[in-house]
C-alpha cells in the first residue's frame, strides 16, 4: 500500500479550490485550514442577499469575495477560496489578485466523476439545480485541466478519488523566510571581483579560512548582498568564495543584478557586453576548459537557487540586492524579484546614460532593517531604518560590512581603482564639511500623511499610546503656526530649571537624577515671585524660610527666602537678587549647552551668579 500523498501550500498564499458543485471542496477546506481562512462564494451570497442559493447575486457575491481575499493577503494572512472555479476567466481573475499582492497562487483540483456529485448534491436539499449544471462544470473543468498550469499558477495539485480523503497538506515557509535564523551575521556589500578586499574584510571580522572555507569560531555567518563579479581582478576566486561559504552553511547570498546578466551571457542568451561584464567573460573565457565548464555549471546552479531577498531575525532584518520596499518583504513575485535586483527607476536616463533611481528609501516606514547595494555611496548612512552598504570598492572606495545585531559598520580600503565608473564616484574629500546626516536632510520635510487621521503609536514604556483624529489635527495647527525646529536652536531652555550636569557617561542631564532633585517634600506656606521689567518666567515656588543657607541640602528641602516684596532684596539669609533669581529659569545665551550654569550652580557658585548679574543687566 503506497504512503498517503501530501501536497505542500507556502505559509503566505492564495489558495484556489477547484471542482464541480458536490466534489468536496467545503469539506476538503474544513479539513485543512482554520474557517478564518476559508473565503466561500456560498457565504458570500448569504451575507449580500441573505440566501447562499441566490443566483441572482453571484456577482455582487464575487466582488465580496474578491475584496476579503485582497484584505487578508495584504495583511499577510494564507487565504483559500472555495467556490466552483471551474471557468478559466474566473480562475485568471484570481490569479491577477495574487500577483497584485504578491504572493503565490495555488491551485488544488478536486477531480470527482460527474456521478459522484450528483449523488451528493442530491441528498443536499440547498442544491436544487439540475444535473445538467453539475455535468456542464466537470466537462468545462475537463477541457481547462489541459492548460491549467499555463495560467500562472505556482504549484497546481490535481487529487483524484481516495487520496482526495487521505492527501495531507503540508505548510511550508518561502524561500525568502529565514526568521528562524537569527545569527548573528555579517553583511557584506557589493564586491565585485574584489577578492583581496574581501579576504582581508573577512579576516577582520574573525573568519578563518580552514579547509578552503572561510568560518566564524564564534558562530557568525555572512550575508552577501550580491554583484560578486564584473570589474575586479579575482572575479572567480571572490564567486568561488562566496560558493563555498554557502554550499558549508557560512554564508547566504542575494543575487545581484551582475550575476544575473552574466548568467545569461554564458545561457547564450544576446546581452549588452558593458559595465565591467567583459572582465568576467575574459578571465572566465581564461580558465582551462576542465576547470571552466564545472565553474559555469556550478555557478549558474548557484545562482539559479538565490531568492530575491531574505528576511532573518525573526523579520527584524531584511537584506536585498538593490533595496525592498516594506509591502514587498517577505512576498513573492516577479515585481519583486526585478525591484530586488535593480531598485526603483523613473525610467529616464542621467547624463551619464545611467537610470534615475527611484529614493525608495525616503518613504521607507517599515520596523524590518534593509540592508542593500547596489548604488555606490561614499558612506554607509542609516535612513528610516535602512543603509547602503555599497561603497564602491571597485571604484577605489571601501568594501563594507555591517555586523547584526550590533549594527556596527567595518569597511576596508580599496587596494586600488579596478574600474573607472561611468558616474564620477565622489571621494571624501568632495563632500561638504558641515553636510548634514542623510537622515536630517530627510527629515526636513514632514510627510503630512504620518499625522493626519487617529494614529496608535507603540511605544517602549506603554504598549500604545492613541492619539485621536481631532486632537492630531488641533497640534498640527499649533505646531504649523508657532514650532521651530529644534535643530535650529543653539540651546532649547527646559520648562523647569535643570539639575546639575548629569554623573551618567554620555549625559548632559538624566530624568532620573532631575526627579530625584525635585522629590521634595509636602511644601505648604509658598511665596510667588513675578519676574521684573516684563520677562515671562516660569513662576518659583518656594518655602519662605529665610535664616537657612541655600546649599544643595536646604534646596532640596524646598527652602529659599523671596523676601518682603517677594523678589529678594540681597545675599543675606541666603536671598538671591533678582537677577540671579532670574537666571535660575533663564539659560545663559554666551555659553555652549554644556556649560549652561545650573540652578544649583547658581546658588553655589559665586562665579556663575556674576555671569549671570551681567547677562541681566545687559
Amino acid at each position: 500500500m503506497s504512503e498517503p500523498r501530501t501536497i505542500t501550500v507556502p505559509d503566505l498564499a492564495l489558495v484556489v479550490l477547484v471542482g464541480a458543485s458536490g466534489s468536496g471542496k467545503s469539506t476538503f477546506a474544513r479539513r485543512h485550514f482554520k474557517p478564518t481562512e476559508i473565503v466561500s462564494s456560498d457565504a458570500c451570497r448569504g451575507i449580500v442577499g441573505d440566501d447562499e442559493n441566490d443566483q441572482t447575486v453571484t456577482k455582487e457575491a464575487f466582488e465580496l469575495l474578491h475584496t476579503i481575499a485582497e484584505k487578508r493577503l495584504r495583511l499577510g494572512r494564507l487565504t483559500v477560496v472555495d467556490a466552483t472555479s471551474v471557468r478559466r476567466e474566473d480562475r485568471i481573475q484570481l490569479v491577477q489578485l495574487a500577483k497584485r499582492v504578491h504572493v503565490l497562487p495555488v491551485a488544488i483540483v478536486l477531480e470527482v466523476p460527474p456521478r459522484v456529485c450528483h449523488e451528493r448534491n442530491r441528498g443536499r436539499a440547498d442544491r436544487d439545480f439540475g444535473p445538467h449544471v453539475v455535468s456542464q462544470q466537470c466537462s468545462e473543468l475537463r477541457r481547462g485541466l489541459k492548460r491549467i498550469k499555463q495560467e500562472g499558477w505556482s504549484h497546481v495539485h490535481i487529487l483524484e478519488g481516495e487520496e482526495i480523503a487521505s492527501v495531507s497538506v503540508k505548510r511550508v515557509p518561502l524561500w525568502t523566510d529565514k526568521r528562524g535564523e537569527v545569527g548573528p551575521f555579517d553583511v557584506i556589500g557589493d564586491i565585485h571581483g574584489c577578492a583581496d578586499e574581501l579576504e582581508e574584510l573577512l579576516a577582520t571580522l574573525g573568519y578563518v579560512r580552514t579547509e578552503g572555507v572561510f568560518r566564524h569560531a564564534g558562530g557568525r555567518r555572512v550575508v552577501f548582498v550580491g554583484d560578486l563579479c564584473d570589474r575586479g581582478l579575482r572575479i572567480v576566486d571572490a564567486i568561488t568564495i562566496a560558493m563555498d561559504m554557502v554550499a558549508a552553511g557560512s554564508a547566504f547570498c542575494v543575487p545581484g543584478n551582475h550575476e544575473h546578466k552574466l548568467a545569461r551571457f554564458l545561457q547564450g542568451k544576446n546581452v549588452k557586453v558593458s559595465h565591467g561584464l567583459e572582465a568576467s567573460i575574459r578571465e572566465i573565457e581564461s580558465l582551462p576548459e576542465e576547470k571552466r565548464k564545472p565553474f559555469v555549471a556550478r555557478f549558474l546552479a548557484f545562482l539559479d537557487a538565490l531568492v530575491s531577498h531574505l528576511v532573518f531575525d525573526g523579520g527584524k532584518l531584511v537584506v536585498a540586492h538593490a533595496g525592498m520596499k516594506e509591502e514587498f518583504i517577505g512576498r513573492a513575485s516577479s515585481e519583486i524579484r526585478a525591484f530586488a535586483l535593480y531598485g526603483e527607476t523613473t525610467g529616464e536616463t542621467d547624463e551619464y546614460g545611467l537610470p534615475v533611481r527611484g529614493d525608495w528609501a525616503s518613504s521607507y516606514k517599515g520596523r524590518a532593517s534593509v540592508v542593500y547595494g547596489h548604488t555606490p555611496t561614499l558612506e554607509p548612512e542609516w535612513l528610516n531604518n535602512t543603509i547602503n552598504i555599497d561603497q564602491g570598492c571597485c571604484f577605489g572606495g571601501k568594501l563594507t560590512a555591517l555586523r547584526w545585531p550590533e549594527r556596527e559598520l567595518v569597511s576596508v580600503p580599496a587596494r586600488r581603482t579596478y574600474y573607472e565608473p561611468a558616474k564620477p564616484f565622489l571621494k571624501p574629500e568632495d563632500r561638504a564639511p558641515d553636510a548634514p546626516p542623510l537622515q536630517w536632510q530627510h527629515d526636513e520635510v514632514l510627510d503630512l500623511g504620518d499625522f493626519i487621521g487617529k494614529r496608535i503609536v507603540s511605544t517602549p514604556l506603554e504598549r500604545s499610546v492613541t492619539i485621536r483624529a481631532e486632537h492630531a489635527a488641533a497640534a498640527l495647527e499649533v505646531l504649523s503656526r508657532f514650532a521651530v525646529d529644534p535643530r535650529w536652536l543653539v540651546y532649547l531652555p527646559p520648562t523647569m530649571s535643570p539639575s546639575e550636569t548629569s554623573a551618567r557617561e554620555g549625559f548632559l542631564e538624566h530624568p532620573e537624577e532631575a526627579l530625584e532633585l525635585l522629590d521634595l517634600p509636602a511644601i505648604t506656606p509658598v511665596g510667588v515671585a513675578e519676574a521684573p521689567r516684563g520677562v515671562a518666567t516660569d513662576t518659583d515656588l518656594f518655602e519662605a524660610r529665610s535664616e537657612i543657607e541655600p546649599t544643595r541640602e536646604t534646596l532640596r528641602e524646598g527652602v529659599l527666602d523671596l523676601g518682603e516684596d517677594g523678589l529678594g532684596g540681597g545675599t543675606d539669609g541666603g536671598v538671591l537678587p533678582p537677577e540671579e533669581l532670574l537666571c535660575l529659569q533663564a539659560p545663559r545665551h554666551d555659553l555652549a549647552v554644556e556649560r549652561q550654569p545650573t540652578r544649583l550652580q547658581l546658588l553655589e557658585d559665586p562665579g556663575a551668579r556674576e555671569g549671570c548679574r551681567e547677562a541681566f543687566e545687559e
